[in-house]
């Protein structure tokens, strides 16, 4: 911690405690001038100011003493039992002392107006019989508003903590999702090569090597939950050459990206798992294969993704009841995850053939949200 913010931080709440004492005594000087007003025996503002001033700065000078008693012994659970009788004898005590510095001080400055004691004692005991149960309250309140004020940072802080907690928890869920789909795609990934490799092993060799770049691409963002549109599409188009080699000319992917869409925030590897369930189960059954098209636009200030292919379809187009592998299951939970409510992700028919994918999530510049 920044040491003269702490001290700046402590400074001002003193100030702010200062204040309160003054608005205090300038309450008090107003009442008591108008009540000489309308007794018919009026004391100067400024006189009756300077009275309250100075017992209003006694109880400033006392808070520090009234707030470290109050945090000494705090009205909680498990120490309130002792805190009201020591409260009770401290107030009594406190007020007694201030009692005391106000017979000593306010008499020469001519208060109570046209009082003459003869004694410290006497003073003394004419301000305790007059004042001692408004100073007992004054007393309660400065421990009842230390009280209140703890008991709301101590609020707050447990608020910050709990937040603080339920990140970290979405953050390590998130992560393990995301974890989930490296394997899954890794062994996906290989499967196709081992499809090929004695088939044609130049085109085994060559996903071999396209492979190994989508490998350090994905590595190099192993604990990053979000990259741009840009960086994202750049992955997918490495996975897409990897199919494409597999499927030879049954597979065409064609990409409508708004331009303005680049720069948009996206989750990390959220495109690859859509387009690898739209090759696996709408694509690949089909002997002549098939089209995906994927396309991204900016609408409302959201991020509208949409991912479309002319497979098979889904069967009887019962999308309630459509079954979902650890890829579009991951990405349900790592969009409610990122974005809560503020997200919509649906699977619907495309008609006769065909499944639509789409996704919608806020726009944000990825140079602003991670500069």
């Amino acid at each position: 911690m920044d040491l003269s913010a702490f001290r700046s931080s402590r400074a001002g709440k003193w100030i702010a405690v200062w204040l309160v004492w003054t608005l205090f005594a300038l309450f008090f000087t107003s009442q008591f001038a108008l009540q000489s007003q309308f007794l018919g025996k009026p004391v100067p503002f400024f006189q009756v100011l300077m009275w309250q001033l100075v017992s209003g700065y006694v109880w400033f000078a006392m808070s520090p003493l009234i707030v470290y008693l109050a945090r000494r012994f705090p009205f909680e659970k498990g120490s309130w039992k002792v805190a009201i009788p020591f409260h009770i004898v401290a107030g009594i005590v406190v007020s007694l002392f201030q009692q005391g510095i106000d017979a000593l001080i306010l008499p020469r400055l001519g208060y109570p107006p046209g009082a003459a004691f003869g004694s410290f004692w006497d003073a003394y005991k004419f301000f305790v019989s007059f004042n001692l149960h408004l100073s007992l309250q004054i007393y309660w309140a400065v421990v009842g508003v230390w009280s209140a004020y703890n008991y709301y940072r101590k609020y707050r802080e447990r608020e910050l903590q709990t937040s603080k907690l339920e990140a970290r928890l979405a953050q390590s869920r998130l992560q393990v999702l995301k974890m989930q789909l490296h394997p899954h795609f890794l062994f996906n990934a290989l499967n196709a090569i081992s499809e090929l490799i004695h088939r044609d092993p130049d085109a085994a060799d060559r996903m071999l090597t396209d492979l190994s770049d989508l490998l350090r691409m994905s590595f190099e963002n192993l604990e990053v939950q979000e990259v741009s549109l840009k960086q994202e599409l750049e992955f997918l188009n490495k996975y897409i050459e990897i199919e494409q080699m597999r499927f030879h000319d049954r597979l065409v992917v064609e990409m409508q990206i708004a331009p303005e869409t680049l720069d948009a925030t996206v989750p990390n590897m959220i495109l690859q798992p859509i387009v690898e369930n739209a090759i696996k189960h709408g694509i690949s059954p089909r002997a002549s294969g098939g089209r995906i098209d994927i396309e991204t636009a900016r609408s409302n200030g959201h991020l509208e993704i949409k991912v479309q292919d002319n497979g098979l379809g889904i069967p009887f187009g019962d999308t309630d009841n459509l079954p979902e592998g650890v890829g579009l299951s991951n990405t349900r939970r790592r969009l409610k995850h990122l974005y809560g409510e503020q997200h919509k992700f649906s699977i619907t028919s495309a008609g006769k053939q065909g499944v639509i994918v789409g996704l919608e999530i806020p726009f944000r510049n990825y140079q602003e949200v991670i500069p």
